[in-house]
């Protein structure tokens, strides 16, 4: 397969030419082009439903975090890609050639890193429920550092770290009691949280007193995360005047000074044309500076920021191709467009109402006035994609985009109606190439007894 030339001029890095990032142009055939590949000829050659991942946008996604911290933070300040949103062997060897750390909130995360080759150093352990046995494991392969959600997670894992002989570097994960204003689902800063340890109770400064006393673990700093799909930095502005104070009362209390502020996610990303462009370099040199000026008031040495990026690393550089099957309409109501896939393997509209921009992929230059709900072929009533989108008139074997699929469709996929998980296509340099081999039905079976 070869790059067609784009037809439509990219004027910038998003919001080009009326779609939403400037790696998706409309070729001379009148086709969607990702990355320069013709969309129409991937679903052919690999067939649908098919994650298509754009390599250089991933990372030049990277870079743009790597490049942000470098240039206005200072040392020991870095992104970690939280693999959570995207978790296969070929993204740890992407990030990782990036410069990036990861995080990892699962053993089966955490494997999958290793088994890529992604250094053990470089890996933070996440997770609000570590077994005992996910805590062994991540000690016996030399996890750099913990992230250590309440204290009973504390207490085991002294306890294995003694076993081992080994002192065992972590972070306390703490909520600010942030609500920045996200969908429910995706909160995770407020007090009242399943995450964490809280400031607000004073539960935090006894954690914290607990974290010294332990013998077998090493107290780097601590950890936050307020949410998801945050597009400006007001909100890690509050999070981090949070922490500073909290930092220095710990400091106050106890004499011990935290060396590493880890602030959680990244910014958002663009589902549709009236979500809001995001300046990731600009938020991170406000961001820098406001935490650097709230230090010196402080009396505060700088830490070591870190920031957990996984969204705005694999959101936008991905793109889902369906195949259309039924076209149904039912009088005074409306129409329905019927995909080859849906809520098995992009459940996040069916849990939060997620939006998408869908495209008619080999029609792009064709009138769009058929308003429609996009129904996936689950036997759900909730299976849909989208509700209320317009496309040209659709016909059975219509190829159908749906962007900024990288981030929690892949990761969110499962097997609900027995359906096989689609593959990922990475368009590299050397041109597309399987990543994720698409799951057949012997795979199904395979675990059967």
């Amino acid at each position: 397969m070869i790059k067609t030339k784009a037809k439509t001029a990219q004027k910038n890095r998003d919001g080009a030419a009326g779609l939403l990032y400037s790696n998706l142009s409309v070729n001379e055939k009148g086709h969607l082009a990702i990355a320069g590949y013709d969309a129409v000829e991937l679903a052919g050659e690999f067939g649908t439903p098919l994650y298509v991942l754009d390599e250089n946008r991933l990372r030049e996604n990277c870079r743009l975090y790597t490049g942000g911290m470098r240039d206005f933070f200072w040392e020991g300040c870095a992104p970690l890609y939280a693999s959570k949103a995207l978790a296969f062997k070929g993204i740890y060897r992407a990030v990782g050639e990036e410069g990036l750390s990861v995080d990892v909130v699962s053993p089966g995360e955490l494997y999958t890193a290793l088994a890529a080759g992604f250094p053990a150093e470089r890996i933070y352990f996440h997770g609000n429920n570590k077994t005992d046995e996910d805590i062994r494991y991540a000690v016996d392969s030399g996890v750099g550092c913990f992230v250590v959600d309440n204290a009973e997670e504390l207490k085991a894992l002294d306890r294995c770290a003694a076993a081992k002989g080994i002192k065992q570097k972590m972070l306390l994960r703490l909520t600010p009691g942030i609500d920045h204003h996200t969908f429910e689902a995706v909160n995770t800063g407020k007090v009242d949280s399943q995450f964490g340890t809280p400031i607000e109770t004073g539960q935090a400064l006894r954690f914290v007193g607990e974290a010294l006393k332990a013998g077998s673990t090493e107290l780097l700093g601590f950890h936050c995360h307020i949410g998801s799909q945050i597009f400006d930095w007001v909100p890690f502005r509050d999070a981090a005047e949070i922490m500073l104070k909290f930092i220095a009362a710990v400091k106050e209390k106890y004499g011990y000074e935290a060396r590493v502020l880890n602030l959680g996610g990244g910014f958002g990303v663009r589902y549709v044309e009236s979500d809001p462009e995001v300046d990731i370099r600009d938020n991170l040199r406000r961001l820098s500076g406001y935490i650097r000026a709230r230090c010196a008031e402080l009396g505060l040495r700088l830490p070591a920021v870190l920031m957990e990026p996984g969204r705005s690393i694999v959101a936008d550089a991905c793109v889902t191709l369906y195949t259309a099957g039924g076209v149904k309409t039912i009088e005074g109501y409306r129409s329905y467009v019927t995909v080859d896939g849906g809520m098995a393997d992009n459940p996040r509209y069916a849990l939060y109402r997620s939006k998408y921009t869908v495209l008619s992929a080999g029609r792009m230059n064709e009138e769009s006035g058929f308003l429609c709900s996009l129904a996936g072929r689950c036997c759900e009533t909730g299976d849909l994609v989208q509700e209320n989108i317009v496309l040209p008139e659709p016909r059975r074997g219509d190829i159908i985009a749906v962007l900024t699929t990288g981030a929690y469709n892949f990761s969110m996929a499962s097997n609900y109606n027995r359906l096989g998980r689609p593959p990922i296509v990475m368009l590299t340099p050397e041109g597309p190439k399987i990543a994720v081999r698409r799951e057949t039905f012997e795979d199904l079976c395979a675990r059967d007894m």
